[in-house]
């Protein structure tokens, strides 16, 4: 720990410190910019996650040209160059997996795996066949915490008597395998792409020291499987977290004034049997509000069980019903009318109704804006659907026109011939208008998204791609009126 409290400090400009409320803490020596990298560090283990839709390389976590390992039959690479950066542990992993029963390997759950590449690399790094560093080394992830009950500690025996008949290890330590699955599920990160959408599980035990808040300073991304976290204000010396107030957490999940016209929130009245709005102070009877709520608790389950059913169609009826009662029961600013808002966007994004997501994407940006901080890559990401749909929909819409016109005609034109009677069928104000917004939502993203995600990585490239092209064809569409 002395050797990692040095590199830190020299390296980094961090220092390790414990706090007797807080366990370990990561303090900055020096002040940090928004956007700065505070700290990278590649994981110790990871692995994939487990989709029966899709795998994933064993190295990189792409689902592009994979291949299945011919021995094992398990784990999956892109390429040669993937397969020999993980070959020295995958060989002892492999070895093990190909001796497993058909019943054993549907058991293989990514948990499981992770574990058993710990002590695989444990082992190759305590033989020297893989180099330890300081930040590095199984020293680190014994001295991670973990808060777990008696009842979390059976099934983690249970996981790692799975992991001992794999390993075949007589000296393997049940229960401190066990104790090692409880720091797991308190340290290890989900690996997600530039868009937070999760690839795989891994382990980090020195950024798995810097402690969750409500209200962080800095954000954690993913470039490929390496960690990095960014400042996402100017963090000084010594700066510490801010808690949430009662207000801000009335709104988030609280109930709605039933003066439909007041945007009060709603406090518990001690003195009567409802719920007291503190901006104009009606009372809302608690009988009706249970009312409503039982009654968006039965939809809510019936629209889940249409959609993971695959009725598409269905489910969505089904969740416009449950917003309906939402917005009767919550704050105009709940998450949870929030998440309801999210799952119709994506229904109507999978079914192709560009302009109702729209609609839907701009509905969730105010709870966002409210719940995430200025500089959070969610918000910048949620600017970014609302821009690409602003944009790249109304492109669609176009080319729905197009084939609408050539199926009139019987016959293919040019693409230029269609555009201009495109542009005679729609309103060109109303086109400039889409473009305009998706430069004003793209840049809102892009002002985020430099900050927590940089601008070298290929989703930020094209991100600033897509807003050039923006601006472009903004530009071509006022020079094109004005030839008119």
């Amino acid at each position: 720990m002395e050797d990692l409290q040095r590199l830190l400090q020299h390296d980094r400009a961090l220092s390790v410190s414990t706090l007797p409320d807080k366990g370990r803490c990561l303090f900055t020596t020096r002040d940090f910019s928004p956007g700065e990298i505070i700290l990278s560090e590649e994981p110790y283990v990871s692995v994939p996650n487990k989709s029966s839709g899709e795998s994933r390389c064993d190295w990189c976590f792409t689902s592009s040209n994979i291949k299945r390992c011919s021995s094992c039959h398990v784990v999956w690479y892109c390429g040669s160059r993937c397969q020999k950066s993980d070959w020295k542990l995958h060989r002892l992993e492999c070895q093990l997996l190909s001796q497993l029963e058909k019943n054993r390997i549907r058991s293989l759950t990514p948990s499981i795996r992770l574990m058993v590449k710990l002590y695989l690399k444990k082992k190759l790094q305590d033989e020297k066949v893989i180099p330890t560093t300081v930040m590095d080394n199984y020293s680190l992830v014994k001295n991670l915490v973990s808060q777990v009950g008696e009842n979390q500690l059976v099934l983690y025996a249970q996981m790692a008597s799975l992991v001992n008949i794999i390993l075949q290890w007589p000296d393997l330590n049940i229960k401190e395998t066990a104790e090692n699955f409880s720091k797991l599920a308190c340290n290890a990160h989900t690996i997600c792409d530039s868009e937070l959408i999760p690839l795989g599980t891994g382990l980090y035990p020195v950024v798995s020291i810097i402690n969750h808040s409500c209200y962080p300073n800095s954000v954690l991304v993913f470039e490929g499987r390496m960690a990095t976290v960014r400042a996402m204000q100017h963090i000084p010396k010594g700066s510490e977290g801010q808690d949430v107030d009662i207000r801000e957490s009335a709104v988030l999940e609280g109930y709605r004034c039933k003066n439909h016209t007041c945007d009060g929130f709603l406090l518990r009245d001690p003195e009567s049997k409802g719920f007291i709005c503190q901006q104009c102070g009606l009372v809302r009877d608690i009988e009706e509000i249970l009312k409503i709520a039982g009654e968006e608790k039965t939809m809510s389950e019936k629209a889940s069980a249409a959609l993971s059913s695959g009725h598409t169609n269905e489910s969505l009826d089904m969740y416009l019903m449950v917003e309906k009662l939402q917005v009767k029961l919550c704050h105009s600013g709940s998450i949870k009318l929030m998440r309801t808002r999210e799952i119709i966007l994506k229904i109507l994004m999978e079914v192709q109704d560009w302009k109702k997501a729209l609609t839907y994407c701009r509905l969730t940006i105010p709870v966002y804006e409210r719940v995430y901080p200025t500089t959070h890559p969610l918000r910048g990401l949620q600017y970014y659907t609302c821009g690409k749909l602003n944009w790249e929909g109304g492109m669609w819409l176009q080319w729905q026109h197009e084939d609408n016109i050539r199926e009139r005609d019987g016959c293919v034109v040019s693409v230029a011939t269609v555009l201009a009677v495109i542009f005679a069928m729609l309103s060109r104000e109303w086109l400039l208008g889409q473009t305009e917004e998706a430069i004003k939502s793209i840049t809102q993203a892009v002002d985020v998204l430099r900050i927590t995600h940089g601008t070298t990585t290929p989703f930020m490239k094209e991100l600033l791609g897509k807003l050039e092209e923006a601006r472009a064809e903004a530009s071509y569409k006022l020079s094109s009126m004005d030839d008119q």
